[in-house]
């Protein structure tokens, strides 16, 4: 299990992966090997990668052949997608249903097997090693495009001076409503996952539309957030250059360290763009890891005894939720600007929401 990124085109970056498969390869050509190797991929790929790009390198680094029945001079594969979700102490690895393929039905059954034997929640045996890559892959996509569908709802709603988190409360009372709510997509899965299905589905001939068109949506959120209030700083004829914000939370998601393809950058650059002086606030950062990945200093405690014009609270983190009124109001200049993009900033303060 290893990265599979996208490059500055958007295009799948598979060169960890292809790195792993020539260490596994060269390490099963050394070994005196007494039963045939399983080797199991567990990372995010686009349907076939697997054996069109894998497997040819383990093939040559190794010497072998792939298995077939009665050939122990080879090696078998499959494919398991890993399913973890960062910051979530209830559905842990045993608990999370594993999805499992192999490359014929007798490596399929043994690594299905394997899991088993660890997986509580149980598993699920693929057709082949195509349905599990593509399995993995839609899950992320499905999750995006329910998002972006979300985000550009929030626009619209924006136009009708409608409070987007009040309408999905409401709605949310039937029982087959999907509640999921406006903001910042980011992370090394629901932004990244789409791209490896639409950059296959291009070679072959196709160019889709509605999952391209999610992405730009979820991609553009962040610029389009602080331009919304930029506006709203002109209409109240505040000066741009003198506006002092905070940003709150940089993870690509709550109560969670993790910063890699973050979407609050899109907010900082876009601060940058209008020349808005501001702090990052976030507790669960690591501070190295930030000023190494995006030369940005994050606060990993609350400023004091300064206050803000402009508060715009990003991520959700578990800090933020249990600040009471009074830590809000300490934070904010006698006018400021609130933009709660989470729903966790007290009503009283007549924050500005989706």
């Amino acid at each position: 299990t290893v990265p599979t990124p996208i490059d500055d085109q958007k295009n799948p970056d598979l060169s960890f992966l292809k790195n792993a498969c020539e260490i596994v390869g060269q390490s099963m050509k050394k070994r005196v090997l007494e039963s045939v190797p399983i080797v199991i991929f567990e990372s995010t790929v686009y349907p076939g990668a697997t054996e069109e790009i894998c497997i040819p390198i383990i093939k040559k680094e190794s010497g072998l052949e792939i298995f077939v029945e009665n050939n122990y001079k080879s090696f078998a594969y499959g494919y398991s997608p890993e399913r973890i979700n960062p910051g979530d102490k209830k559905h842990k690895i045993s608990m999370i249903k594993k999805v499992t393929s192999g490359n014929n039905l007798k490596v399929s059954k043994w690594i299905d097997n394997l899991y088993g034997s660890i997986i509580k929640a149980g598993t699920y045996r693929a057709e082949s090693i195509k349905v599990a890559e593509a399995a993995k892959i839609i899950e992320n996509t499905q999750r995006d495009l329910n998002i972006a569908l979300i985000n550009e709802l929030s626009i619209i709603f924006n136009h009708l001076n409608i409070d987007t988190l009040d309408v999905i409360k409401a709605a949310e009372t039937k029982w087959n409503f999907l509640p999921f709510k406006p903001g910042l997509v980011g992370g090394h899965c629901i932004g990244v996952d789409p791209y490896y299905l639409t950059f296959k589905s291009k070679i072959e001939g196709y160019l889709p539309k509605v999952i391209l068109s999610g992405r730009k949506i979820n991609d553009d959120m962040g610029s389009y957030y602080v331009e919304r209030l930029v506006n709203i700083l002109e209409n109240k004829g505040l000066i741009i250059s003198e506006i002092n914000a905070l940003l709150l939370g940089f993870t690509f998601k709550e109560n969670c360290p993790d910063i890699r393809n973050t979407g609050c950058i899109n907010i900082v650059k876009a601060l940058k763009k209008y020349k808005i002086e501001f702090d990052i606030y976030d507790p669960l950062v690591n501070q190295k890891d930030a000023l190494k990945s995006y030369k940005l200093k994050i606060e990993n405690i609350l400023p004091k005894k300064k206050k803000y014009s402009l508060i715009i609270v990003a991520v959700p983190q578990k800090t933020f939720t249990q600040f009471d009124l009074s830590i809000w109001k300490s934070l904010c200049t006698k006018d400021a600007i609130i933009f709660d993009l989470k729903g966790i900033v007290p009503r009283d303060l007549n924050p500005i929401r989706p």
